[in-house]
């Protein structure tokens, strides 16, 4: 292969005086998910048009490129091109399937839509704009630099965890509840320009599917391969936002994380989080979000502490791997004066990354890579944390919050419910329950918000209800009808 590029040189030197070409690009050997080499004999090769034929080009070609750089050598499994399809190219057509249903219910026509100004929006728009943007550099960037895998991973955890995971989650009711006014025109008018911005910078990688979607998202005939690649907006980048809604991601894994460790559901209420804070710019940046913490985490309180040694008591554990190198024959002294820290020096430590130790009668600098700061649980609590920040959640359940657990259930039952019996998300309907104590004490504390939840405009208990669906969830057992109302 050297050979033959410097061949290419040599005759394009000879003939035109000139180089053959500026860069060159050579792809890394396909084995099989093993790392073996693909062969006959050992029965590993993989038939290159049947698997073209199973998952279509786009999803395999960006299975192997966001798998490993195309000069190195790509380890080959079916699956995971079955996990790209489902993961990538799902998830960014059920966000276009989420759209084109609202925007049509809405009559949505991107061209006939006076263009709402980006910072007129709301945050979260302004955020996703950003993130956008910040998007288009690094993917133009990456693409420049010849780095096609570094391009599709960036794409990849745009539409995944930042487009679908968080903007369109939490815009969800901007979309199907109230009237078609300036908030819903924001919503769409963003999620638009995020869906076709994305088909664009994806296009080279995966150009027929890439194509299809922008030609549906824009109407247009025109190959999305003949509009120019999109250039970054640098007044639209925001770091502080986009550092401030990364925070309510991180802060959002944590807590989720301790719910899922308890098995307690996500639509069970909890009634308080704890975040200690270091510094006045972070509770700030944590002050700005809570009320998507509240939602996202399904909690009620958000408390913040300037200083969490009154309640969480800090843990200091020595990280053996950085120490043992530097210290030698001192490291069980450096230990015992490490486990000697009081809380004053652990957060000397933590604020300033470095504090000075006297061990056996000289002084070391100490660094906050040579140890792990950890917080204790506490009764009635449970604590996490990742990326510098901690939280603390109430893990008690009260009857009320029970209550209300029970309630959002029902919500979550009657939704599917809808679905299930053809209704279209704008009907109104009434609802039908058999009487049970337990989820009719649920619902009597909770009733406007089932009502609002399900456009509904009545929830009624009977003794016995004809033609009914039976209803199960966690300690309910009844019969549900409901009835779609005349428009």
């Amino acid at each position: 292969t050297r050979g033959w590029f410097y061949t290419l040189h040599a005759i394009a030197t000879l003939v035109f005086n000139q180089k053959a070409y500026r860069n060159v690009v050579s792809n890394g050997l396909v084995l099989d998910k093993n790392g073996q080499k693909m062969s006959k004999r050992l029965g590993n090769a993989v038939d290159p048009f049947e698997t073209l034929d199973q998952f279509g080009p786009d999803a395999t070609r960006w299975y192997m490129i966001s798998n490993a750089n195309p000069w190195d050598n790509l380890k080959f499994d079916l699956e995971g091109i079955a996990e790209v399809r489902r993961k990538f190219f799902g998830t960014l057509y059920n966000t276009y399937s989420f759209f084109s249903l609202y925007a049509n219910i809405d009559e949505y026509t991107p061209e006939k839509e006076v263009q709402i100004p980006y910072f007129q929006r709301p945050e979260l728009d302004q955020w996703i704009l950003s993130e956008l943007h910040s998007l288009i550099d690094v993917v133009d960037a990456a693409y420049e630099d010849y780095e096609p895998t570094k391009a599709s991973r960036a794409i990849s955890d745009f539409v995944q965890e930042k487009l679908s995971n968080w903007y369109v989650r939490l815009c969800r009711r901007r979309f199907w509840k109230g009237d078609y006014g300036q908030d819903k025109i924001a919503a769409y008018q963003t999620l638009h320009e995020c869906l076709v911005t994305v088909c664009k910078l994806a296009a080279a990688i995966a150009p027929f599917y890439m194509d299809h979607l922008y030609q549906d998202l824009t109407l247009k005939r025109e190959s999305i391969h003949l509009t120019d690649f999109p250039q970054a907006k640098k007044e639209l980048i925001q770091p502080e936002l986009e550092q401030q809604i990364n925070t309510a991601r991180t802060l959002t894994s944590l807590a989720l994380s301790l719910r899922k460790k308890e098995q307690i559901k996500v639509r069970q209420p909890l009634q308080k989080m704890i975040v200690p804070v270091k510094n006045n710019a972070e509770k700030v940046r944590i002050q700005n979000i809570s009320e998507q913490l509240k939602g996202e985490i399904n909690i009620k309180e958000v408390e913040l502490l300037d200083d969490a040694n009154s309640l969480l008591v800090k843990e200091i554990k020595p990280n053996f791997k950085a120490l043992g190198p530097r210290f030698g024959k001192d490291l069980k002294a450096v230990i015992q004066a490490i486990n000697a820290l009081n809380p004053d020096q652990i957060q000397q430590l933590e604020e300033d990354k470095i504090i000075a130790l006297e061990i056996n009668g000289k002084t070391i600098q100490l660094e906050d890579t040579d140890v792990e700061v950890l917080f204790k649980d506490i009764e009635g609590w449970q604590v996490a944390q990742n990326d510098g920040l901690t939280v603390a959640l109430d893990i008690t359940l009260t009857p009320s919050l029970l209550k209300e657990g029970l309630a959002r259930e029902l919500v979550n039952r009657i939704q599917n419910h809808r679905k299930d019996s053809g209704l279209e998300v704008t009907d109104k309907i009434e609802i039908y329950l058999k009487e049970d104590v337990e989820l009719e004490a649920s619902v009597s504390e909770n009733k406007s918000y089932i009502l609002s939840e399900t456009l509904a405009t009545a929830l009624t208990f009977k003794a016995t209800i004809e033609q009914g669906v039976p209803l199960e969830f966690d300690t309910i057992k009844t019969t549900i009808q409901i009835k779609k109302l005349k428009s």
